[in-house]
């Protein structure tokens, strides 16, 4: 079965609560999402497999400890995935980036697919899905289905904000998935929206609404 975290450290939490602000502007907003998309990601990698490697310091030769094979890929779901790239990337530059893009149907609540482009050699790496807002769970089981389909190593989700009905969408659809957040809110209201959330964090990362 999946695992939940929810990484309520004191730096993550005083940040989420100026994201969550409706007076936030986008310039900080966007800072704001890489910066706790770092602190998350520090958890989540948390399990990395390392190997022993022998280093010489200025003062003797020592055992140190190295990521081993062909660690990471971040897969933004498009769009307001982008705003979390950064931050991760500052904590594992050499992890490559894939791109999945979908849209979630005004009427339906279910997602659209339009573009999925993954590194070549995604079965050698662990995959860390990234999407802000896990609401009712249907972006993140399209995108973790297409890649399963490429056979990666491992797959974990990484969110800022969930409600509790995309948690156990996403649990029941995929239980091999950890799951890794900033919070857990209170419910979904009837147009598919985080309750109280952050509103749609693709509009205010690109300050287009």
């Amino acid at each position: 079965m999946s695992t939940v975290t929810i990484t309520n450290h004191p730096l993550i939490q005083h940040k989420l609560s100026i994201l969550r602000d409706k007076n936030t502007p986008s310039k900080d907003f966007r800072a704001l999402v890489s910066e706790i998309a770092m602190l998350e990601c520090y958890e989540a990698t948390r399990d990395l497999q390392v190997q022993e490697i022998e280093i010489e310091t200025p003062v003797a030769k020592c055992i140190a400890h190295n990521l081993e094979g062909k660690k990471l890929a971040f897969v933004p779901i498009l769009r307001a995935g982008l705003g979390m790239v950064e931050g991760v990337l500052q904590l594992v530059p050499s992890a490559r980036v894939g791109h999945i893009g979908l849209y979630r149907d005004p009427e339906t609540l279910t997602p659209v697919e339009y573009y999925c482009k993954l590194p070549a050699d995604i079965s050698e790496r662990d995959v860390i899905v990234l999407d802000p807002m896990l609401a009712t769970g249907g972006s993140a089981i399209d995108a973790i289905t297409q890649i399963k389909k490429r056979h990666p190593k491992s797959i974990k989700f990484m969110g800022i904000i969930a409600a509790p009905e995309g948690l156990a969408a996403l649990e029941k659809a995929h239980p091999d998935v950890d799951i890794y957040c900033a919070a857990e809110d209170q419910r979904l209201n009837e147009i598919g929206y985080i309750v109280p959330g952050l509103g749609d964090a693709g509009d205010r990362i690109f300050g287009t609404k």
